[in-house]
């Protein structure tokens, strides 16, 4: 098989992460194949939002605002980076909202895969909030996008152990038109 198909097999996604983190030449270069996925007449439908450092606070609070919490939440400090997938819906008579809600998350999938072959420990995170007032402000959202949740970047700990993932039954999920 290929070293793609083994990737993709090896990958997992990691709760615990040093604060290592990729630069923004690094990201250019990822979200540069990344954004590749199918995409029904180039429409492009995304964004990816980088928080680092206060920006990860920012978020705390909203986050928090939007969850009735006083404070700031802990959650966006689990990791040094956090990018935020945004699905740009834009008016189409071709390419209904669905589908360019699903390039967005594909590019979220695919750049997830790209970081974690880069040697990088990435979890997709999202959560009822994400669709928040307080949270969709914190990240500038207009009001054709949809925030998709957060991959949480950092670096992989070297005493981490790792767990095999169960096997997909992939018969379970192929069939047959009736």
């Amino acid at each position: 098989m290929t070293e793609l198909y083994e990737a993709v097999l090896q990958r997992r996604s990691w709760s615990k992460v040093t604060d290592d983190a990729p630069d923004r030449d690094e990201l250019l270069h990822l979200l540069t194949a990344a954004g590749r996925v199918a995409d029904h007449s180039s429409m492009r439908p995304w964004r990816v939002i980088t928080l680092r450092g206060d920006d990860r606070v920012k978020l705390g609070r909203a986050i928090a605002k939007a969850t009735g919490d006083k404070g700031v939440s802990t959650k966006p400090m689990r990791a040094p980076l956090l990018l935020a997938v945004v699905a740009t819906v834009k008016p189409s008579e071709k390419v209904p909202s669905w589908e360019q809600e699903a390039v967005a998350s594909g590019v979220a999938h695919v750049l997830s895969l790209l970081l974690d072959d880069a040697g990088w420990g990435v979890l997709w995170r999202t959560g009822t909030y994400t669709r928040a007032k307080a949270v969709r402000k914190a990240h500038g959202l207009g009001k054709d996008e949809l925030l998709l949740g957060w991959l949480y970047v950092g670096g992989k700990p070297a005493n981490a152990r790792i767990g095999r993932r169960k096997a997909v039954n992939a018969k379970a999920h192929l069939s047959r038109m009736p």
